[in-house]
């Protein structure tokens, strides 16, 4: 019998009741793309799928997704065998949207598991907080935004990762931690972001023993033949055909741009918006100005990222930036590798590249939210440094859903979803010390959400009101650069817990 109410499986039903309602909604180019994959990896020989490209929808998953589509194919024949023709290009009949739609709350019952599974290892004096955080995730607006109207399979990808999450925490099952991530990675390489973390923590506390110089060579023999084992079963048929170079090349396409649209809630928007008050104020302290970049309004797009002030931005610029701040995280975690600093340090590591990185999407805030959600309720600082990532994060994706009969869903059902989680959060956060209870963010975060009304307003309703079809870019910039400084200041709250415990 649950102890909690409401279960995580009461709220997995009533949220898959919900989710089913929404199969008519609007659907993006990712619903087309994962059609086209089914069709690939379906009708095309496994030689074929890395070389396939009738549709501009190319593979670019890594083996194991291509195989998971390929499952999901055997599946969809039964449906409408027309949305496996790889020339059926567009292809949405009825029967392919409600398979399709399917198999995104059928595959989420991995994260569904993952979390029960996170409630049942918690210690007893935090399963109350830890059932509070599992809903949250559960019902999380990121989740049904981009899986669940947008389209994409996070869902069961995060299940994977809270999975390998919740075995490092017992040094019995460390060894499958490892394995389990790199198996993530073989799903989607997005997840290498946060590799370094598991790398350091792996090695430190599974491969090492007290000492830096005790190494438990059993443990790096079974550690590093599973890992080979299980990229060699993902990539070694294509390692066989000569084919790494064109898998790779479809894996890392380095020809996109700084900026993904304006909407990642990164530096680089903080960046492009103070470059975009540069080009009024420029000409007037006499510096110089790049006019060709005043010739788009449509910067930040992808492929076209030019600044019109400030220094352009290289790819190693990012690079280096990120791998520098994930250093920080990681010398501490080589330091003291316990998993609660590992958690810290992967929540860190998403910061990072989420922060600094080149062509970042604004769905991969998920990689922070979805670690940082299992720390929120350490302490009341904790929890503050949260709020603004949990607005920030949720509001920025909302232009993903630009079509009028989805507003009031992405809008109600986020504001719900702050208003109950947080409330719930603040009832069961830890309290801190009376020198210390009034956390430095608290007083950001309150001015943060109430301008996130008008906000969402302008950016939803009044820009179309007061200026038509005309500066289409001003809506996306302000709703990025307003979620950018939520982001960066729960990241500067964050680190000054971390570093500073």
């Amino acid at each position: 019998m649950d102890k909690f109410h409401p279960s995580l499986r009461e709220c997995a039903i009533a949220a898959t009741a919900f989710k089913l309602l929404l199969f008519p909604a609007y659907k993006s180019t990712d619903f087309e793309v994962h059609r086209n994959w089914l069709a690939i990896t379906h009708s095309l020989p496994v030689k074929e799928w890395y070389y396939e490209k009738t549709s501009e929808w190319t593979l670019d998953y890594p083996p194991f997704f291509a195989a998971f589509e390929w499952v999901l194919s055997q599946v969809a024949r039964f449906f409408d065998p027309a949305m496996l023709g790889v020339r059926n290009l567009g292809y949405d009949s009825v029967q392919t949207v409600y398979f399709q739609r399917l198999s995104v709350v059928f595959t989420e019952l991995l994260l569904v598991y993952a979390l029960q599974k996170f409630i049942d290892t918690s210690p007893e004096s935090s399963k109350r907080s830890a059932h509070a955080v599992a809903l949250s995730i559960l019902l999380s607006p990121g989740f049904l935004i981009i899986d669940h109207i947008h389209f994409q399979y996070n869902g069961f990808l995060y299940g994977i990762l809270i999975l390998s999450i919740i075995l490092a925490r017992s040094p019995n099952t460390r060894l499958y931690s490892g394995f389990l991530f790199a198996t993530l990675l073989c799903f989607k390489h997005i997840y290498l972001y946060l590799a370094p973390a598991y790398f350091v923590f792996l090695l430190r506390a599974y491969c090492l023993g007290d000492s830096i110089f005790q190494i438990r060579f059993a443990n790096v023999i079974k550690l590093g033949a599973g890992i080979i084992g299980i990229i060699a079963a993902a990539f070694g048929p294509f390692l066989y055909w000569g084919q790494i170079p064109q898998l790779l090349s479809r894996l890392f396409p380095f020809s996109r741009g700084l900026c993904h649209a304006y909407w990642a809630p990164n530096i680089w928007a903080i960046y492009s918006f103070i470059d975009r008050i540069l080009i009024i104020v420029a000409p007037r302290l006499g510096i110089p100005v790049n006019q060709a970049a005043l010739s788009s309004v449509t910067r930040g797009l992808v492929g076209d990222t030019t600044f019109a002030v400030l220094p352009e931005i290289t790819p190693g610029t990012t690079f280096l930036l990120t791998i520098f701040f994930q250093a920080l995280s990681l010398i501490k975690l080589w330091t003291n590798p316990t998993y609660e600093t590992f958690l810290g340090a992967i929540t860190l590591c998403g910061y990072a590249s989420f922060l600094f990185g080149w062509h970042v999407h604004e769905k991969a805030i998920l990689l922070v939210v979805v670690p940082f959600s299992l720390l929120a309720l350490k302490d009341r600082r904790y929890l503050g440094a949260f709020r603004p990532l949990a607005v920030a994060g949720h509001v920025s994706l909302f232009p993903l859903l630009f079509t009028a009969p989805e507003f009031l869903i992405k809008t109600v059902y986020t504001i719900a979803w702050l208003v109950v989680f947080l409330t719930a959060f603040d009832a069961l956060v830890s309290p801190v010390a009376v020198n210390t209870r009034r956390f430095l963010l608290d007083r950001f975060t309150m001015l943060f959400i109430i301008v996130a009304i008008p906000l969402i307003a302008y950016t939803s309703l009044f820009h179309k009101v007061l200026f038509g079809g005309r500066y289409e870019f001003l809506p996306l910039m302000f709703n990025s650069s307003y979620s950018a400084v939520g982001v960066v200041g729960s990241w500067v709250g964050f680190c000054w817990l971390f570093f500073g415990s």
